[in-house]
């Protein structure tokens, strides 16, 4: 048991890892998009663009985060009291996660994209 639980929480930090590459790597792509001169978009546009690919990559670096927050506090040690610290954990990062769905696409993440028919 405690060979499977070494593992699955060597599984955890690996996917807390790539939760940070994934946000350090988008930021540098981003930033490198919005600074080096392109054919495209100019001044509010530019940076509105830069905003959204910089929320796109917290996003993706905040569910990793929690994927490896829940690998490690199920498998590993379910006390009571991990549960309880995961789900505020998980209720914060879900708030960023709105929170930045919102200035990324300008709506909820339950609304319906504009144009689109029911």
């Amino acid at each position: 048991m405690e060979h499977f639980q070494s593992i699955v929480e060597q599984v955890g930090m690996a996917v807390d890892a790539a939760g940070v590459l994934v946000i350090v790597v988008g930021i540098l792509v981003a930033s490198l998009k919005a600074i080096l001169p392109s054919p495209g978009p100019k001044g509010a546009d530019r940076y509105t663009i830069y905003r959204q690919r910089l929320g796109r990559a917290i996003l993706l670096g905040l569910e990793l985060l929690v994927a490896g927050d829940i690998i490690r506090t199920v498998a590993v040690a379910p006390t009571l009291q991990n549960l309880a610290v995961l789900g505020l954990i998980v209720v914060i990062r879900t708030f960023l996660s709105f929170s930045l769905e919102m200035e990324v696409s300008g709506r909820w993440p339950w609304q319906e994209k504009p144009g689109r028919a029911r």
